[in-house]
């Protein structure tokens, strides 16, 4: 099913152009279950091909995980977290995770929304917290748009690399790809997250630093 689902993607987006990518990144990244590595690869196989842009796919990949994202923030920032809690096994958000999700963002902000847009479930999940937190719009679409451009380009060159090889879009040469690399991700997100995890303890101190030697004088 899954094989016939990539086949009619890449004939979709094909006809549909760039909205095609813009309205299917849209729906991968709001609260509906569809796998951006259905939507990416098939837009980097037609670059490889000749039949589209490689950075003007790109660029419309980012816009629709921006405006996937946005909705799921203005709900949560509108109605609130108890509409997910309610309805959102329906859609595959459990309170369990909805829960994990807000818990890492209080802790760490900014930071979780690039990092989770690197990873599949969190990748829509975050957006959530973010809105009850009602987190900066400016701050919001740029860590989102980092995250989403990074995931968009990996999935764009899979497609890419089997389009120039001449071989057909398959789900298994897809999903192989993209296992390679979320394993690659895994060490360099790591990386990351020591790095900021050390200037934020540090950070941390030096305010704590200064409240005491204001209070001291």
């Amino acid at each position: 099913m899954l094989e016939r689902l990539l086949l009619w993607l890449v004939g979709t987006i094909g006809q549909l152009g760039y909205p095609g990518i813009v309205a299917l990144m849209a729906i991968e990244s709001s609260v509906i279950p569809l796998p951006s590595e259905l939507v990416m690869p098939p837009a980097g196989y037609l670059a490889a091909t000749g039949r589209m842009d490689a950075g003007l796919a790109l660029a419309c990949g980012i816009l629709g995980s921006l405006i996937g994202s946005y909705a799921n923030y203005w709900v949560a920032s509108r109605v609130g977290r108890w509409v997910f809690v309610r309805y959102g096994r329906w859609v595959l958000v459990s309170e369990k995770s909805l829960a994990r999700s807000e818990r890492f963002f209080e802790r760490h902000g900014p930071i979780a929304v690039f990092i989770a847009r690197l990873f599949p479930v969190a990748r829509h999940l975050i957006s959530i917290p973010a809105g009850i937190a009602r987190m900066t719009l400016g701050r919001f679409f740029v860590y989102t748009s980092a995250g989403a451009g990074i995931w968009c380009a990996i999935l764009m060159a899979i497609g890419w690399v089997i389009g120039k090889e001449g071989k057909s879009l398959s789900r298994d040469l897809v999903y192989a790809y993209s296992h390679r690399a979320v394993i690659i991700l895994i060490p360099a997100v790591a990386v990351l997250v020591v790095g900021y995890g050390i200037w934020h303890r540090r950070r941390t101190r030096a305010s704590a630093t200064l409240k005491r030697e204001g209070r001291g004088g």
